[in-house]
Order: C-alpha cells, then sequence, then structure tokens
C-alpha cells in the first residue's frame, strides 16, 4: 500500500479513531509499557468495525515495539551521551507525523519501524 493511500471509508470518526491508535502511545508517560499498552487497546477495540484503525493500529504497535527495543539501545548508548540526543528526536517525529496523516485518513509508514504484526 502505497504511504499516501487512502483507506476507504474515511469519514471523520474513523479518523479520530486512527489517530488515537497513535496518540494513545503518549500513555506509555504514565503508564509502564503504556506506548504499547495503549495503542493495543485502541486497536485490539476498533479494527474490526473500522478498516482504517486496522492498518494504523498495526502500525503504531509495530513502531511502539521498535521504539522499545531501541529505548534498551539507547539506554546502553547513554553512556557516551549518543542515545540522550537521538532518542527523544526520533519520538517525537514519529508522534507527530503519524497522527497528522491518521487524522487526515492518510497511511504513514514509520521510518525503520519493524514489521512485526501483520
Amino acid at each position: 500500500m502505497e504511504e499516501n493511500q487512502q483507506v476507504e471509508p474515511v469519514n471523520k470518526d474513523d479518523r479520530t479513531w486512527a489517530m488515537l491508535c497513535h496518540l494513545s502511545a503518549l500513555a506509555g508517560f504514565v503508564v509502564p509499557f503504556g506506548s504499547i499498552i495503549g495503542p493495543l487497546i485502541v486497536w485490539l477495540i476498533k479494527r474490526d468495525e473500522m478498516p482504517i484503525v486496522d492498518v494504523h493500529g498495526k502500525k503504531a504497535l509495530n513502531f511502539q515495539i521498535t521504539m522499545a527495543i531501541a529505548y534498551v539501545v539507547c539506554f546502553v548508548l547513554m553512556f557516551v551521551a549518543v542515545g540522550l540526543i537521538l532518542l527523544p528526536i526520533v519520538a517525537i517525529f514519529g508522534f507527530v507525523m503519524a497522527s497528522i496523516k491518521a487524522n487526515e485518513g492518510k497511511e504513514f509508514n514509520y521510518p525503520f519501524s519493524l514489521n512485526l504484526i501483520k
């Protein structure tokens, strides 16, 4: 599927839930593993009734799992100060871009995201 291809139907409610797939990862700031649990819950609840949520939910989960792996790597790299600079930049970029694209009803492919959930 092309990066900017729309998934039908794309009404306002569908776009909102697709955006919530990505934004629910912010729960990781409040709850341990919330960055994975948040998108997982939204995806499991709405994936069958909204095809766009199925697509964005998988992408959000894949990205958050990839980020969890990156957090571990960056934690190790913090001892040489590289991780302190790189991690926040990557995380903020991913959240913002995916949320904007989901709200527009478009698909967004996270850069360097592992495709674990298909």
